[in-house]
């Protein structure tokens, strides 16, 4: 899609349509309503009475030929409550927007922005619109299901020339943002017959060919056995798809500066191995790999964003099978740093390959460890499908996760970890069982990754159940959410050491 950028009074815009966004009001004040008003004749003060549009968020009217108007059609987009908007009410505004058929049958199209000047509010806007407007279409193969918007031209307008510069950059930033996220929610969709532990890795590849700030090695299977890696190779054992294990290197900062790294759990598909999940809860299951896809995108954003630090992406690969190879309930293994792990339930194999990876973090001396993944199904029982809990070792980089959070509505909220969740991973006959059971089951996973956190500030990020939507909602449309990567790339582009 082209984007462009102009100057200019709502009335001068030269659009198919002109978007206008609109706080909520139970009488006209604001100038450019009033001046519309007059233009169409009244209109706005008949749907004011009405009450078929007061700017509620998530409303939408629209008028057609408004004299004085170069657009053929002038749509309001409701934003709720002045007192409570945010950014995020223009993502959700323009999400909203991005699939109403009154903006994608025309070819073109301007945001107009007036005189805000919260940068945050422009690449908002943006990204409410590609994150609400995307599909995957891969696998359509009906007519009816291809139709794509018509909207090829996309306008940015604000009535102040002082402010284009912040507009345009802000705008492109969104962009990066949210086609990275797009990323995360493609990566994420697909079925695992089409992104093995292979497949994945070969992505990883292709974007580090594309920076030359970025390197990218990856681990085959005898390298893996090289590193000692007894965890990873457990749960990738009974499957015939092969592990992989991807280190992504960006050197965007200075020379000798300590990196952050990132890690993620890269399940492209769980099965629950011989703690076999049931037939309801398997079919999302493809989708597994979230964590390592927001990691893959992190990075790639951070390339794009040229963000001035040192970034080391760690994604552990496999698939979870039932085979006569399968590791059993019982059995006891040896992860790479040493730690024997006896195996209480199968299904508990996301922590098993982010143990080893964790550990794998220490080569890099790094000044701090981010894991994130679709860990617990505890998690639902704690915040649901609305936010992400988070745990960690150190206080300063957990709030800093939760600015992060308040300034990309990627919501989270911190879990504590308790001496009462170290001591239920305790074993009779290995160092610790890999689960303690359905109680406080998110934190006793993050006491059990705790084990192979070395000497530096950790956080761990829990998206299970928030990386699928249900149902929909303004920029998330059904599916896959790709959630977590405006967290991070929020928390690393206001980046300053610990």
């Amino acid at each position: 899609m082209k984007i462009q950028y102009l100057t200019d009074r709502p009335a001068d815009c030269s659009t198919v349509a002109l978007v206008m966004f609109v706080t909520s009001y139970d009488r006209l004040i604001e100038k450019s309503l009033k001046e519309l008003d007059r233009a169409c004749g009244g209109t706005i003060t008949a749907l004011m009475e009405s009450g078929e549009f007061t700017g509620l968020a998530s409303e939408t009217a629209v008028i057609t030929n408004p004299d004085g108007y170069r657009a053929e059609r002038v749509i309001l987009a409701g934003l709720g409550d002045k007192k409570s908007v945010t950014a995020d009410s223009y993502r959700r505004a323009a999400g909203t927007l991005s699939r109403h058929k009154s903006l994608t049958c025309c070819r073109t199209a301007t945001f107009h922005l007036g005189s805000i000047e919260d940068k945050q509010i422009f690449q908002a806007v943006i990204e409410g619109y590609l994150l609400g407007s995307y599909r995957l279409l891969e696998y359509k193969t009906q007519e009816s299901d291809l139709a794509q918007h018509n909207l090829s031209e996309l306008t940015f307008a604000i009535d102040n020339k002082r402010l284009s510069n912040r507009l345009e950059e802000a705008v492109e930033r969104g962009r990066i943002v949210a086609e990275g996220q797009i990323n995360v929610r493609r990566l994420s969709a697909i079925p695992a017959n089409d992104l093995s532990p292979t497949k994945f890795a070969r992505e990883a590849v292709k974007l580090a060919e594309k920076h030359d700030a970025m390197t990218c090695r990856v681990l085959d299977q005898k390298a893996i056995k090289s590193e000692k890696m007894g965890a990873l190779l457990a749960v990738a054992q009974g499957s015939e798809q092969p592990p992989r294990f991807v280190i992504l290197d960006y050197k965007g900062g200075r020379a000798g500066q300590k990196p952050v790294v990132l890690v993620g759990k890269g399940v492209t598909f769980d099965s629950g191995g011989l703690s076999l999940k049931t037939a309801a809860l398997m079919v999302e299951m493809k989708g597994d790999m979230t964590g390592a896809a927001v990691v893959l995108s992190a990075m790639q954003a951070a390339a794009q964003l040229k963000l001035p630090l040192n970034l080391v992406g760690l994604m552990p690969l496999t698939e979870n099978m039932v085979s006569g190879n399968a590791t059993r309930p019982s059995d006891i293994i040896t992860t790479r740093n040493g730690l024997t792990v006896e195996i209480i339930n199968t299904d508990a194999e996301g922590r098993l390959i982010l143990a080893d990876a964790l550990d794998y973090a220490d080569k890099f001396e790094p000044q701090a460890v981010i894991d994130i993944a679709t860990l617990t199904g505890a998690a639902l029982y704690i915040l649901g499908y609305s936010g992400a809990p988070i745990l960690g070792n150190h206080a300063g980089l957990l709030e800093r996760i939760k600015v992060a959070s308040e300034a990309t509505a990627e919501r989270v909220w911190e879990l504590p970890i308790w001496d009462d969740f170290r001591n239920s991973l305790k074993s009779d006959i290995a160092d610790i069982v890999n689960s303690a059971g359905k109680t406080a089951g998110t934190s006793t996973a993050a006491a059990f990754l705790e084990n192979f956190v070395g000497d530096w500030p950790w956080a761990h990020i829990d998206i299970a159940y928030v990386d699928v939507e249900p149902k929909g909602r303004p920029y998330t449309p059904k599916g896959t959410t790709g959630i977590g990567l405006r967290l991070l790339v929020e928390l690393l582009s206001n980046w300053k050491k610990l």
